[in-house]
């Protein structure tokens, strides 16, 4: 139930970085971490996207650079009528730590200072960079290196926003990460269904009071309100993309009254479901 630790040193053989290209039929949910840097960018491809305690939707265009260490997937939630694309380049810290102080660096130094939560990128420039992506994963040696710079200086001057919070990265190199991991996981499979707080506390041998101060102390927020935050996430996507009445989409979402979804919706979104769904 923990985060798995992927090996990628072996895969890189002595290279500096590694940039490939993936087509999938689906995006299996694959909770894992690994001590590179990673830039993935969604060529095309829709789901959800876990980066630390942060669960939102992706979609074509998705750009995130995320630290070393950081646990991360991402999961479509139904085959696509096409292949799912993804770009990607993985790199260690001390592949590119023996050019980080020279003066040029100082924005790519503090880029991946501020990458230790994960970062989205947004902004017109998101094209350019996957031009360059484009190119780099058809080029070797020093083309492919100066392709890697170009990529790195466009992202360090484009709009980010991070996306696990403060107190996730706080925790993460410690042994609450194997705890926080396991409930993460098993609040993902669980979600749409019935979510018992004495289940919870039993996976990580805690009382349920125990269990309640530790989550909000090594997460910053209550137990209910993560777990609200990915059903409301769910039911937004519905909202969007189906015909389905709001008290069935608020019963697949997790919630057993439907007073009580609209009510949670309202104070996280600021908004009404049925608002929300004209809206959009």
């Amino acid at each position: 139930m923990r985060a798995k630790l992927e090996n990628l040193a072996q895969q890189h053989n002595n290279q500096s970085f590694l940039c490939y290209e993936l087509a999938l039929p689906t995006f299996e949910f694959f909770w894992h971490y690994h001590p590179e840097y990673e830039l993935t960018y969604i060529i095309n491809g829709f789901g959800k996207r876990i980066v630390g305690d942060n669960y939102e939707d992706f979609t074509d265009g998705d750009l995130v650079l995320l630290g070393p260490m950081l646990p991360h997937t991402w999961v479509s939630e139904k085959p696509a009528s096409s292949y799912y694309r993804v770009i990607v380049i993985q790199f260690s810290a001390d592949s590119i730590q023996p050019i980080l102080n020279y003066s040029e660096m100082a924005k790519i130094k503090q880029l991946l200072y501020r990458s230790e939560r994960g970062l989205q990128f947004n902004g017109h420039q998101k094209k350019e960079v996957a031009a360059i992506l484009n190119e780099m994963k058809q080029s070797n040696g020093m083309d492919a290196l100066l392709c890697f710079l170009q990529v790195m200086h466009k992202i360090s001057n484009m709009e980010s926003r991070p996306l696990a919070t403060s107190f996730f990265t706080e925790y993460q190199t410690n042994q609450n990460q194997q705890r926080m991991n396991t409930v993460f996981k098993w609040v993902q499979q669980k979600y749409t269904g019935r979510i018992q707080l004495s289940e919870a506390a039993a996976l990580i041998h805690l009382s349920e009071s125990a269990f309640c101060k530790f989550f909000k102390r090594v997460s910053g927020k209550t137990f209910s309100g993560y777990v609200n935050d990915i059903r409301i996430a769910h039911a937004c996507k519905l909202l969007i993309e189906s015909d389905l009445p709001i008290i069935q989409i608020s019963g697949d979402s997790g919630f057993d009254s439907l007073t009580y979804f609209n009510r949670t919706f309202l104070k996280i979104k600021g908004i009404t479901p049925r608002a929300f769904r004209k809206k959009q």
